[in-house]
């Protein structure tokens, strides 16, 4: 009887240590751009939960260092195009960072301002300003990401483009050419938001 819990117990341990063993040999220390980038994911459904969880791991990317480029996110043959590849990825990040802002505003804002939601005029109030606040941070990542695309266009790189990274050297030119223009959009969306917040600022809430 002594051997069998003895046995018992070994057979436990064992169990144990190979259940924890994957968990120890998974695990890794973030510290790249590209690591952090990976860690990015956009869920069908996006709570604000979610999108700032997106917000922090871009920021994260954007405060990290390169990888060695022979780990990048597509393939570096020389210098040239790992300059080029840095350019392209900060301002993919910018991009990224500005679209997540957006989401998040939008989930706090109140495209109209109806003469019933009079009663709640201080919670809508008090959404419509995180709105215009996620709004005017947007705006700074796009100074940001027009800084790089510029960097990603100089004439040394018109000829060069990276394989595997279409999607990005389409945002550099639709941003050279004006197409993609987020700055536009996003002052549309604050000078609407403002007269929406101006519009319960002058609503008696205790209609």
């Amino acid at each position: 009887m002594k051997n069998f819990y003895k046995d018992k117990l070994k057979f436990i341990s064992i169990l144990i240590f190979f259940i924890f063993l994957p968990l120890h040999l998974s695990s890794w220390i973030v510290m790249y751009k590209e690591e952090y980038f990976n860690l990015y994911h956009i869920h069908y459904s996006q709570d604000p939960d979610d999108c700032i969880e997106n917000i922090y791991w871009l920021e994260k990317a954007c405060k990290a260092d390169f990888c060695n480029p022979q780990y990048a996110l597509a393939k570096i043959e020389n210098k040239k195009e790992w300059e080029k590849y840095r350019y392209l990825f900060n301002m993919h990040l910018n991009l990224k960072l500005i679209e997540q802002h957006l989401r998040l505003g939008r989930i706090y804002d109140k495209k109209v301002a109806y003469f019933y939601d009079a009663p709640w005029k201080d919670e809508y109030l008090r959404d419509l300003t995180l709105a215009q606040t996620c709004y005017e941070t947007g705006l700074a990542y796009w100074t940001e990401a027009k800084l790089w695309a510029e960097k990603a266009n100089q004439i040394q790189f018109q000829f060069l483009f990276i394989n595997g990274l279409e999607n990005w050297e389409d945002e550099k030119t639709r941003i050279y050419s004006g197409k993609l223009n987020y700055e536009k959009m996003i002052n549309r969306e604050l000078t609407r938001l403002n007269k929406v917040i101006d519009e319960f600022t002058k609503m008696d809430k205790t209609y």
